[in-house]
């Protein structure tokens, strides 16, 4: 057990912490924020500027750097390192609510008539609190993104995978993977020690061995080397 974990958190005189599920030696630095209703796991540091919305939800252990952006909907799995200006998303096709709906025109299939309606909700399928625009992300155990990365929201970063600084991930990256550009693009692999693994059969830096296959990749007449897995040393 890390001592960090038998000490009460400890929130800045000058960080605002309105959440009352923050664990046990998680660390709030200056000027971070973190709303009512975030659930923030044991051991963790929030650093400055980080703002982390109601009904988001870190694990434990998971460090949140100088400026991050996490929002309702994105669940952080235990172990994740979120880098300086990481931009989490929720909305695929975002308004201001406080607008009014602008009118559209349609036509009647009765009398060929042009017809006023109101603008309907986005096409999404509401979660549990009835928010049909709400699009939930999850960042498994382990991975790391870097700074400035965007993350479209809908999408699952697998465990120990590895988001390049500034890379825009819009779909959901593998166990392992590392990804770079944007849109972000699977380059490697990575190991649970983050180092890229190269010919994936033991990590160069940790010796950790690792398994792979051959598949058939993106065209028909190429392969790609795929992680399977840790196997048994």
């Amino acid at each position: 057990t890390s001592p960090h974990q038998r000490r009460p958190p400890f929130v800045h005189p000058l960080a605002l912490c309105e959440s009352d599920t923050v664990g046990h030696g998680t660390r709030i630095w200056p000027f971070a924020q973190v709303m009512r209703g975030a659930i923030i796991g044991a051991d963790c540091q929030i650093a400055g500027h980080a703002f982390i919305e109601t009904g988001a939800r870190l694990g434990d252990r998971v460090t949140v750097k100088n400026g991050a952006m996490i929002w309702e909907g994105v669940t952080i799995a235990d172990d994740v390192f979120v880098g300086p200006g990481v931009l989490f998303t929720n909305d695929r096709h975002p308004r201001s609510r406080r607008a009014p709906a602008p009118p559209f025109r349609a036509r009647s299939a009765s009398d060929g008539c042009a017809q006023a309606h109101q603008r309907p909700d986005p096409p999404h399928a509401p979660d549990s609190s009835g928010k049909s625009w709400l699009i939930p992300t999850t960042v498994e155990r382990g991975a790391s993104i870097g700074a400035g990365a965007v993350i479209i929201c809908g999408i699952t970063i697998g465990s120990n995978a590895m988001i390049a600084a500034g890379a825009v991930v819009t779909r959901g990256v593998e166990p392992h993977g590392l990804v770079v550009g944007h849109p972000a693009k699977r380059v490697g692999w990575v190991c649970m020690c983050g180092a890229t693994l190269h010919g994936l059969d033991e990590c160069a830096a940790c010796g950790r061995p690792y398994a792979h296959e051959e598949r058939a990749g993106e065209s028909a007449d190429k392969q790609e080397t795929v992680f399977t897995g840790s196997r048994p040393s």
